[in-house]
């Protein structure tokens, strides 16, 4: 996995979420797991299968989490003089009138207002290092490239 740019705010929340899974959450699905069993016979028991499930997927999640801490690299201040992780970037599709925000970093990122643009992806990757006025050019998951010309980068307020 590549490194993750965090913000504070979404390095907090990552911690939070980590110990949450692994504290709290974990106890209480081997609960209702032990809760289950006792109902007899596990083979044909669906509160069973389902709280097996549901443990699955949240140490899956601990696991994911502990990566992408592990490898984190917290962004304070990104410059807004090009694009970077921790940037709010503002570009203009070709062949689309109206210009987009989007909010550049981690998928972990999360905002109320803007969309997140990964570093990870091909638009982001794309993007990174480009400052208003300069274009970019990317290929799509379906193999078309698309051109996108960067209007404006600022920081997040």
């Amino acid at each position: 996995m590549a490194e993750a740019q965090l913000s504070p705010d979404a390095h907090r929340r990552l911690s939070e979420e980590h110990a949450h899974r692994s504290g709290d959450s974990r106890r209480d699905i081997s609960l209702r797991i032990e809760t289950a069993r006792e109902h007899g016979d596990i083979r044909e028991n669906a509160d069973y299968d389902a709280a097996k499930n549901e443990q699955g997927l949240n140490e899956a999640r601990v696991r994911q989490i502990e990566q992408i801490l592990s490898d984190a690299v917290i962004v304070e201040h990104a410059p807004t003089d090009v694009v970077a992780a921790g940037t709010l970037v503002e570009i203009k599709m070709s062949g689309v009138d109206e210009p987009t925000v989007y909010l550049v970093g981690s998928i972990e990122e999360r905002h109320d207002k803007y969309d997140v643009l990964s570093t990870s992806g091909p638009l982001g990757q794309a993007l990174i290092g480009k400052a208003p006025g300069e274009t970019a050019t990317y290929t799509t998951p379906k193999g078309s490239e698309l051109e996108v010309e960067v209007v404006s980068v600022r920081p997040l307020d």
